[in-house]
C-alpha cells in the first residue's frame, strides 16, 4: 500500500494522542521516529522507502533550487533552510539546552548563508537574494545533521520529559544569538514557543512545520520546472 502524505496527516492525529498518556508513550515514540523519518531525507533514519524530502530532492537543479519560487515568493532554498533552523533551534535550544548544528563543525562557512536566523522576516526579494549564495549540498547536508540530532534526543527521552515546558533560557539565548531576527515577523516565534511542551515542539514545529515547508518547495520546484520549459 503506498504511504501518502494522507497517510501522513493521519499518523499525526494519532501521534498526538499516544504522547498524551504514558501507558502509550513507547508507541507514540516509535510513531514519531517514523514521522519524523517521512520528512527528511531517507539517509537521515536508513527508512528503506522513498521519502517525501527524497521525492524533493529528486531531479533538482541549482536553478530550481534558487529561482523557483511558489505562490508565496519562496524558494526550494528558503524552505530547507527556514525548517531546518526551527528544527535546530527548537529542539537543542528549547528541548535540552544545547547548543545549535549551526554553531558546530562551520556549518555556516560551508553553506555560505546569508543570513542566521530563521529568515522569517525576509521578503520575496530577500529571499531570492540568499537563495543565490547558499550551497545546495551543505544545506542538505546541514538537515541531515539537524534530523539525525532530533532523533538522539527523541530516543532519550522519558514520558515526563514530554510534560515539560520549552526552557526559558533557550528562549533568550535564541534571541541573543540571533537566531529569532529582533523583527516583528519574527519575533512571534518566541511567544509561541513559549507556550509548547517538549511533546508540543516534536508535533510543531519537528514534524508538521517540516511538512508544510516540504509542500512549499514542491509547489516552487513545480513551478520552476514549468518556467524552464
Amino acid at each position: 500500500m503506498e504511504y501518502t502524505k494522507k497517510t501522513w496527516n493521519e499518523n499525526h492525529k494519532i501521534l498526538r494522542q499516544l504522547l498524551k498518556k504514558e501507558s502509550t508513550f513507547k508507541d507514540g515514540i516509535d510513531l514519531f521516529m517514523d514521522q519524523h523519518a517521512r520528512i527528511h531525507t531517507s539517509d537521515v533514519s536508513k527508512i528503506k522507502s522513498i521519502t517525501f524530502e527524497d521525492e524533493l530532492w529528486e531531479g533538482m537543479d541549482e536553478v530550481i533550487f534558487r529561482t523557483g519560487q511558489n505562490k508565496k515568493g519562496r524558494t526550494v532554498a528558503y524552505g530547507m533552510w527556514h525548517s531546518a533552523r526551527i528544527e535546530d533551534i527548537t529542539m537543542n535550544l528549547l528541548v535540552v539546552g544545547e547548543d545549535q548544528i549551526i554553531d558546530q563543525d562551520n556549518w555556516m562557512e560551508k553553506m555560505k548563508s546569508s543570513i542566521y536566523g530563521t529568515g522569517n522576516d525576509l521578503d520575496s526579494d530577500s529571499i531570492l537574494k540568499f537563495s543565490q549564495t547558499i550551497d545546495m549540498q551543505a544545506l542538505k547536508d546541514y538537515r541531515k545533521a539537524v534530523g539525525k540530532k532530533t532523533r538522539e534526543i527523541v530516543f532519550s527521552l522519558t514520558y515526563s520529559d514530554l510534560k515539560a515546558k520549552t526552557l526559558e533560557a533557550g528562549l533568550e539565548k535564541a534571541i541573543a544569538l540571533g537566531a529569532v531576527a529582533n523583527d516583528e515577523n519574527a519575533l512571534w516565534l518566541i511567544d509561541f514557543w513559549r507556550k509548547k511542551t517538549t511533546a508540543g515542539i516534536l508535533l510543531m514545529p519537528v514534524t508538521r512545520h517540516n511538512l508544510v515547508h516540504i509542500n512549499e518547495s514542491m509547489e516552487a520546484k513545480k513551478r520552476g520546472l514549468r518556467g524552464k520549459k
